[in-house]
């Protein structure tokens, strides 16, 4: 009889080479972006991509929009 073992995979997100622990596993991904948007503001433009599962961490990464002023 073979045995399955279940194991809960963490969320991390990463934004500008800084790694972001996941602020709650009840928010969504766009809850978590906007919690993270006051302390980095370009978060609220960003592409978000993921999750991509690295070992036993979900990794979200916010990418910044690029773009032209005016």
């Amino acid at each position: 009889m073979t045995t399955l073992k279940v194991e809960a995979l963490v969320r991390e997100f990463h934004y500008n080479g800084i790694r972001i622990p996941d602020p709650g596993p009840d928010l969504t991904v766009e809850q978590v972006r906007d919690l993270l948007t006051p302390n980095y503001p370009e978060i609220a433009t960003a592409s978000v991509s993921g999750p991509e599962a690295t070992g036993s961490v979900l990794r979200y990464t916010f990418s910044r929009a690029i773009g032209t002023k005016g």
